[in-house]
C-alpha cells in the first residue's frame, strides 16, 4: 500500500456514518449485506448509504456483488491487513519492539509461536441449553481433533441434562458419553478455567447474549444450527432432526480441523471462521 492508497482509506473512514457502515459489514462477514438493510441498521437514508458505499469501494474497503436483483456487500479485510503493515512497515525509528506485538497480531501465524509447546487448542461450543447441539459438537470435536483438540460446552441457561436423542445418537455412533453433562458457562470463566483458544456458538439464541469475559482471548464465530430439541413429531422425526444437526456440525468441524493454524494470521482465520458458519467454506 502506498501513500496515496493509505490517505484514500482513512479519508473513506474518517466520516462516522461511513465507519458504523464499515465496521457492521466487518461484522457481517464474507456473507455481506444489502444496501437497504445496512440503511436500517445504521439508521441513515438509503441513498445516504448507497454514496458511503461507493466511496468504501472506491477506496478498497468494501466490495459488491450482484446476486440477481440485489447488489451485495462485504468488507475487503485485505485492505486493513495492508494498511497496518504499511503504517508500521519502518516501526517506530528503529525500535521495532515497540509496535512488534501489533504486527505480530494481525500479520503472524496465530499459533505458530504463541501455541508451539500447547498440547491442545481449546474449543468451547456454547448453545442456551447445552443438551443438543453443543454436547454433539463437543463429541465430534474431541473424535475428530485427532489429538490437536481438545472440546467443552456450555449454556447460558443449561438444562442440567444431555438430551436422550443426543445421547442415543452419540451411542450408535459408539461415542463415549459418560463424561458429557449439560452445565453453565460461568465454569469457563474462572481462575482455574482452561484458557480457550475458540468459542462457536451454535444457537441464535447463545450468539445474542453477553458473554463472559473468556480467558485466552479466544477467537470466535458463530456456527448457528437449527435445533433438533424444537421439531414435534414421532420419534423417527426427531432423530433425523439429531441426524442432521450432527451432519452439520460434522462437515464444520472437518472443515475447522483442516485449518492451516500454524500459517495463518488472524484475519484471514476470523474470515474462515464465519465461512464455515455461513457454510462457504470446503475441505481443501
Amino acid at each position: 500500500m502506498d501513500i496515496n492508497r493509505t490517505m484514500d482509506v482513512f479519508h473513506a473512514l474518517s466520516q462516522e456514518t461511513r465507519l458504523k457502515v464499515f465496521r457492521l459489514l466487518v461484522k457481517s462477514g464474507p456473507d455481506g449485506l444489502q444496501a437497504g438493510e445496512i440503511a436500517r441498521k445504521v439508521e441513515a437514508p438509503q441513498n445516504t448509504v448507497s454514496t458511503h458505499l461507493a466511496l468504501l469501494a472506491r477506496a478498497g474497503l468494501v466490495q459488491g456483488t450482484r446476486r440477481g436483483r440485489e447488489i451485495i456487500y462485504s468488507p475487503q479485510l485485505s485492505a486493513i491487513h495492508d494498511l497496518v503493515l504499511f503504517l508500521t512497515q519502518e516501526c517506530c525509528d528503529g525500535r521495532p519492539e515497540l509496535c512488534g506485538p501489533l504486527v505480530d497480531e494481525l500479520t503472524q501465524p496465530i499459533y505458530g509461536k504463541k501455541k508451539m509447546n500447547h498440547r491442545f487448542y481449546n474449543v468451547l461450543f456454547l448453545c442456551t441449553g447445552n443438551s443438543a447441539r453443543s454436547i454433539l459438537a463437543e463429541a465430534i470435536m474431541n473424535r475428530h481433533g485427532k489429538g490437536r483438540f481438545k472440546a467443552y460446552s456450555a449454556g447460558s441457561h443449561p438444562t442440567g441434562k444431555v438430551n436422550s436423542f443426543a445421547a442415543d445418537l452419540l451411542k450408535r455412533l459408539n461415542y463415549p458419553t459418560d463424561n458429557l453433562r449439560s452445565k453453565n458457562w460461568d465454569e469457563f470463566d474462572r481462575p482455574d478455567a482452561p484458557d480457550l483458544d475458540f468459542v462457536f456458538t451454535v444457537c441464535d439464541d447463545a450468539a445474542g447474549e453477553i458473554c463472559p469475559v473468556w480467558p485466552g482471548q479466544p477467537m470466535t464465530a458463530h456456527w448457528g444450527v437449527p435445533d433438533p430439541a424444537a421439531v414435534e413429531g414421532t420419534s423417527a422425526e426427531k432423530s433425523l432432526a439429531f441426524s442432521d444437526a450432527y451432519r452439520q456440525l460434522e462437515n464444520r468441524i472437518d472443515c475447522f480441523v483442516s485449518l492451516p493454524l500454524n500459517t495463518i494470521d488472524r484475519l484471514s482465520l476470523k474470515q474462515r471462521l464465519d465461512e464455515i458458519g455461513k457454510n462457504q467454506l470446503t475441505i481443501a
